[in-house]
This record gives structure tokens, C-alpha cells and sequence, in this order.
């Protein structure tokens, strides 16, 4: 061991812990604020074939109409909708959402589902890429948040570098080639599991990003591309990246339409109270309700931690 690291320097404050984020950390679903909530629901429901999992009834609320609406697969939630008409759209070059990003279990799975948003909302597709660890397809729904669809190749095909990072690239895709190949009808729109594989964001700057993803919330850097910052709990080749490619020297977010909460899960309530320790130590300022931990990175970006179930 090295000898500067076996005590820690007299009157130097330490870190709670130094270890990394627990490794069975995950994502949740991501809550956007929109405006216009009829049509952002058709675009979820009918062109991503995500099931409506809770929909108020209006009328039980005493109002017009719902607020929010939930929805997913296989009745894990994946993406809330919140009623925000009065708030006004983001400022080109702000920060927030870059793209949520949905993992399918299989390719057919995935197929399915581009094919059904060819049919329903082809105006949204904006691009594809292979990315060496996985198949992305890019979409931006109606009010303009990015979407990713998406799927893993198997771990034992990821390469790594020397420094242990995973290599990933960003190589052409043909979205038709790939429906053709996959798109056998073994797998109807709405058919098969996904979950949120990582979310992407837009921040002013990656090294502040990298201050507070990693050194205070504990995530491990997995690749740093082209002014993307891709950080990981447990090997994953990315839960959350942070880029400035639209968004460079952006200060805290105003209010506004879009990313409403990133949503985390970790295994254990042991986990929480250590990443509770970790943003204290940073003079990150929490909110703990009991069941959640909410809190903001430096771009007003919010975030919640639960725990798994």
C-alpha cells in the first residue's frame, strides 16, 4: 500500500467513504413537466407501445382533467408524464435533458418498437448509431426531449483499455437493415421488457459534472468521448452521461419544460444513508421524506434516490 494513503493527514477533513456507488445501482423512471399531455401520452403510448400504468381520473380530482400520467412496460414504470402548461420552454443552450434512454431485453423487442414509431410518429426519428456495446436509435418526442432506444450487446463482447474504461464509438447503423433483419413478428409493439438503461444530460460544464457525479455521488467514469462524461455503478457501460454539446458554460436551469427528476435506485436503505454522508461532506443540501432522498446537481438538475422495491 502506498505509504500517502495508509493515514490521512493530520487536521485534513476525510471523505465519509471513498468507495464507489453500490454496485447493484440502477435507473428509474424519468419524470418530464410538459405541456400538452394528450399528445405527449399518444406519443409514449402509440409510438414507443408503452402501457399506461396510472392515469387519474379527472374527475375524482375535482379537476378538467388529470395531472399525470404513467407509463411503461410489463407495469414497470418508465416514463412520467406531469400536466405543466404554464411553465415556458427551455432556453436553447440550457442544460437538462439530453435523452432518456430505454434498454430492450432482446432485439425483436426493440424492432417492434422502431417499426411502430415509423408508423405512428416517423417524424421523430432523428438517428442511429452502433455504439460497440450496444444498437442505439435516437428520437425526439413532440416537445422535443430526446429519446433512446436501445440494446445491449452481452458483456463478455465490451472491450476495454488499458485505464479500464469501456471502448465504445459511434458507428452507422442502418435502422433499415435492422428491422429487416429483426422484425419477424415473434415481438408485437408494447411486447417484451424494458427498463430506463441511463439517462443523458446536458450540463454547462463535464469536469464540474465529473465533481459531483463521481466524487460526490460516488459513480465510476467508464468513458470520457468527445466532451461526454459516461459514468456507471457495477461495470455498466453508462447510467448517466453529462455532455456540452448544446449546452457549454450553462448556468443553473430556470424553470421550465422538460426534464422534471432523475429518478435512482439503490439496493439498500445502508445505501442511501452513505450517499446521504457523501452529499453532506460535499454541502450538497437533501430532502428525505422517509422513502426518498431529493436533491440537485449544480445545474438544478433534480434527482431522486429510493431503494430497490
Amino acid at each position: 500500500m502506498n505509504a500517502h494513503t495508509t493515514q490521512p493527514a493530520p487536521g485534513v477533513l476525510q471523505s465519509p467513504t471513498t468507495e464507489s456507488i453500490a454496485a447493484g445501482t440502477g435507473m428509474d423512471a424519468v419524470t418530464l413537466l410538459v405541456a400538452d399531455l394528450d399528445l405527449q401520452t399518444r406519443y409514449y403510448r402509440d409510438g414507443l407501445a408503452l402501457e399506461v400504468i396510472e392515469h387519474p381520473d379527472a374527475r375524482l380530482l375535482g379537476t378538467d382533467r388529470p395531472d399525470v400520467v404513467t407509463l411503461g412496460r410489463a407495469g414497470r414504470p418508465l416514463v412520467v408524464l406531469r400536466h405543466t402548461p404554464d411553465l415556458p420552454r427551455a432556453q436553447r443552450g440550457s442544460a437538462g435533458l439530453f435523452h432518456t434512454a430505454l434498454l430492450f431485453e432482446d432485439q425483436a423487442a426493440l424492432a417492434a418498437t422502431l417499426a411502430s414509431v415509423a408508423e405512428t410518429f416517423p417524424h421523430t426519428y432523428t438517428g442511429s448509431a452502433d455504439h460497440l456495446v450496444s444498437l442505439a436509435f435516437y428520437l425526439t418526442d413532440p416537445e422535443g426531449n430526446g429519446v433512446e432506444l436501445y440494446w445491449d450487446r452481452s458483456r463478455t463482447l465490451w472491450s476495454y483499455g488499458p485505464d479500464g474504461r469501456v471502448q465504445m464509438d459511434s458507428l452507422r447503423l442502418d435502422p433499415n437493415a435492422f428491422l429487416r433483419d429483426h422484425l419477424d413478428g415473434s415481438a408485437a409493439p408494447g411486447t417484451g421488457g424494458a427498463t430506463v438503461g441511463h439517462v443523458h444530460l446536458q450540463v454547462g460544464d463535464v469536469a464540474a459534472a465529473r465533481g459531483f457525479y463521481v466524487d460526490a455521488l460516488g459513480f465510476d467514469v467508464m468513458a470520457d468521448w468527445h466532451g461526454a462524461l459516461f459514468v456507471s455503478a457495477g461495470g455498466y457501460h453508462h447510467h448517466l452521461a453529462m455532455n456540452t454539446w448544446n449546452s457549454a458554460g450553462a448556468g443553473p436551469r430556470a424553470s421550465s419544460l422538460g426534464l422534471g427528476e432523475v429518478a435512482i435506485v439503490v439496493p439498500t436503505a445502508d445505501d442511501v444513508a452513505a450517499l446521504t454522508s457523501r452529499l453532506a461532506f460535499h454541502d450538497v443540501a437533501v430532502r428525505h421524506d422517509g422513502a426518498t432522498l431529493r436533491f440537485e446537481d449544480p445545474w438544478r438538475n433534480a434527482i431522486s434516490v429510493t431503494t430497490a422495491g
